[in-house]
């Protein structure tokens, strides 16, 4: 059994892996960290509710005893400047990593990343050089393994509550991926439970696109 923080569960990604974290019986206990209430009850779930995700310093010793982080909490780059936008990514995601590392002996770290992120850090988009250097400095940090998810085009789990309107209203263009694109598109629950197995089995891979999401889902 084991244990898990988990970011970003107000969000569609994030609630979706928590939805499948809770669901597990590999999971005992999932500590959830938001900026406001997630209005999610489990017997299995503890809440902290903190705003500013830049200073964790009087929640710090609440993070302690655990084996994994599922880092699911991101910010769009559209209509955000690229000093902004590298804060609210690279600054904030660092820093949390950071401190659950320093307090968490051999923890598993799942980072949430994307389809296109640049791992030369040196390609034309700046959010996919942001995310590039998010995922190059994380493993550099003392986890014992660090696993980066380029989910692509995810097709929500039926019934959760946080699902994008983008995602409500263009199930066709699922539909069409999955027949014509299936490497570019992958479900959500594929992406909790591809981060419980990595947790539980590991990975040969560190970085894990839509292919081997799907892979070690079903392993």
């Amino acid at each position: 059994m084991y244990k898990v923080i988990l970011t970003g569960a107000t969000g569609m990604v994030g609630e979706g892996v928590l939805h499948e974290c809770l669901n597990s019986p590999l999971i005992s206990d999932v500590l959830i960290i938001n900026r406001r209430p997630s209005g999610c009850s489990n017997p299995k779930l503890k809440e902290i509710v903190h705003t500013d995700f830049h200073d964790l310093s009087s929640v710090e010793a609440q993070l302690k005893g655990y084996d994994a982080c599922f880092f699911c909490l991101g910010v769009s780059s559209v209509g955000m400047n690229k000093e902004k936008y590298r804060h609210m990514t690279y600054d904030l995601t660092m820093h949390f990593a950071q401190t659950v590392s320093k307090v968490n002996s051999s923890m598993i770290f799942c980072y949430v990343s994307g389809a296109g992120t640049d791992s030369t850090e040196k390609g034309w988009l700046a959010w996919a050089r942001v995310k590039g250097k998010v995922e190059n400095d994380l493993m550099k940090l003392p986890f014992k393994s660090v696993y980066n998810f380029r989910p692509g085009m995810i097709e929500p789990t039926p019934g959760l509550s946080n699902t994008l309107s983008l995602y409500k209203y263009f199930g066709w263009l699922n539909t069409l991926l999955n027949r014509f694109a299936p490497g570019s598109i992958c479900r959500l629950e594929q992406v909790g439970n591809a981060m419980i197995n990595a947790l539980v089995k590991g990975y040969s891979k560190s970085v894990l696109e839509v292919d081997d999401i799907k892979k070690l889902a079903a392993a």
